[in-house]
């Protein structure tokens, strides 16, 4: 009689936690507290991306900073839709938001524009 070995399999599930940053998302809070709050961006932000993003910008620590700086020397691209729900973001605050772009690729760039960050927007080097 052959011996019977029992199989165990074990599942991993990774999930990414807005209210805690980790660069290993797209984007993650790299700096939050008084009146400044530095978002920083990698890779690419399309619609795989989207929903991080949108729960990163509801996290409680950009509540207070009225000047969010957004650092995408890291970001290679950008879609639409991330670009609109940022736009969102700043738009929707309850408190008037400052924000910055440094370091935007001239394709990212050009996708925050079309979505209508210019109007909202300091671009910085």
């Amino acid at each position: 009689m052959e011996p019977t070995h029992a199989r165990t399999a074990q599942e991993a599930v990774v999930t990414v936690d807005p209210h805690r940053s980790t660069q290993n998302a797209p984007v993650w809070i790299a700096e939050a507290g008084g009146r400044h709050a530095v978002l920083a961006f990698s890779g690419t932000l399309d619609s795989h991306a989207l929903q991080v993003l949108e729960e990163l910008l509801l996290d409680p620590r950009l509540r207070e900073p009225s000047d969010w700086t957004l650092e995408m020397s890291g970001l290679e691209n950008i879609d639409l839709a991330s670009a609109y729900a940022l736009m969102r973001a700043v738009t929707r605050a309850h408190e008037p938001v400052s924000l910055t772009v440094r370091g935007a690729r001239p394709a990212v760039h050009r996708v925050l524009r079309q979505a209508g960050l210019d109007t909202v927007v300091t671009y910085a080097e």
